[in-house]
């Protein structure tokens, strides 16, 4: 019997016991299907944040209270940290290395901007910054200009404003030059923020940047007064150094004893994708163990399948052990219908996974995610492929063994 007959065999079987062949090939389907698309999903979250992490800046260090990304941080305890003030930071930009570049900048969210009639949704993010916020961070504006040290030592009423801004308060006009009001100040756009797009839900381009001096006078309150501090180091070469110098003056402003933690967070780019990535990589391994364990229950689920194939079939094994069938043809026979009926769970589990991922990935594209691609799982897919025959052999040995191994007379004679 040539592999094709075999082939086609397993497809009889599956149409013969359908409800049987059917719930074993879905426990295949949904071990495959779990791990091609939490791998999948994973993978795009994972590239769209990494891009969105990128606005940090290059060589870049963020000082704050509290953790930029926090999984399973006692968020009750980094509450109670002091905040670090605005006169704290200008101590902290004194005493740094003057190579350095340092930013200083706030922000608050839940406002909304008005421009004559219009107003903009309650949900905007309000920034204080100042003159070197953008070159610092991987921020730029696409029209206008950044705001200026004048400005920000004067407390000049400008603003720069996001693409969403821009959408909802001027769509037919230029908005350099027009007015805003935040809650009863008003200001003169003077920039438009580069757009950003979205991450984890929520969009980069919702909000407005003031000068941080005027966001102090009118916009801070006790729970958002802390700043965060950007810092960018001169090159990679030189970051160890501005993380160690930077952390010795913070405790040192801050009045952190020797034996004490420190009681502020401070980040470079490559730690928050370390935190983000250790996150995602613990899902997947939740994931891939749930998957496999569901392959290995299905793996039960075929053998017992074979088993049974080998009993309704143990005839027509006898008559063709009496025409000269070796074991080996009969073992390679079962064994090609074992990996068949496998095959079939799995491409199941792949087309069902390829097709969630990529509806999540749109549907969160949708959501304030435009950054965020589908990835093609393609080395999961092939270890699909892989572990389905492997568990096809491993679990059809048996049966085809005990097929193999029938007496052709005691097979002929059974009914």
């Amino acid at each position: 019997m040539n592999i094709l007959e075999s082939i086609l065999l397993a497809f009889d079987a599956v149409r013969s016991q359908k409800l049987r062949s059917g719930l074993t090939l879905l426990s295949i389907g949904i071990g495959v299907f779990g791990i091609i698309s939490a791998t999948s999903i994973m993978g795009a979250l994972q590239q769209a944040v990494n891009g969105q992490l990128a606005d940090l800046g290059e060589n870049s260090i963020l000082i704050q209270r509290t953790p930029s990304i926090n999984f399973g941080t006692n968020w009750a305890k980094m509450r109670r940290r002091k905040n670090i003030t605005y006169q704290q930071a200008k101590e902290f930009r004194d005493k740094m290395a003057s190579t350095n570049l340092i930013a200083i900048s706030n922000e608050a969210p839940g406002y909304t901007i008005k421009a004559g009639q219009l107003s903009s949704n309650p949900d905007v993010t309000l920034i204080g910054i100042d003159d070197l916020y953008f070159a610092v961070n991987a921020v730029s504006v696409s029209s206008g200009r950044p705001i200026t040290e004048s400005e920000v030592n004067t407390s000049r009423p400008v603003v720069i404003i996001g693409q969403d801004i821009v959408s909802s308060l001027f769509p037919a006009t230029d908005p350099i030059g027009q007015q805003v009001t935040i809650k009863t100040q008003k200001f003169s756009v003077i920039g438009v923020l580069e757009p950003k797009g979205g991450v984890m839900g929520q969009s980069q381009d919702n909000r407005v940047l003031i000068p941080i001096t005027v966001f102090n006078k009118y916009y801070t309150w006790e729970w958002d007064a802390s700043v965060d501090i950007s810092v960018k180091a001169t090159n990679s070469m030189l970051l160890p150094v501005t993380v160690d110098e930077a952390t010795g003056i913070m405790r040192s402003l801050r009045n952190v004893k020797p034996w004490e933690e420190n009681n502020f967070e401070l980040d470079t780019n490559d730690a928050l994708t370390g935190q983000f990535s250790g996150f995602t990589t613990a899902l997947l391994v939740v994931a891939w163990i749930s998957g496999l364990g569901a392959l290995v229950a299905a793996g039960i689920g075929i053998m017992n399948m074979m088993l049974v194939s080998v009993k309704e079939r143990t005839r027509e094994i006898g008559v063709r052990k009496a025409l000269g069938a070796r074991k080996s043809w009969i073992v390679r026979q079962f064994l090609i219908e074992s990996i068949t009926l496998c095959q079939l769970g799995g491409l199941t589990g792949m087309i069902g996974g390829i097709g969630t991922s990529y509806g999540v990935t749109s549907l969160l594209r949708s959501f304030n995610m435009p950054s965020i691609t589908f990835v093609f799982p393609l080395g999961t897919v092939i270890f699909s492929v892989v572990i389905c025959t492997i568990i096809g052999i491993g679990f059809g040995l048996y049966p085809a063994w005990r097929a193999a191994n029938l007496d052709p007379i005691e097979a002929l004679r059974y009914e």
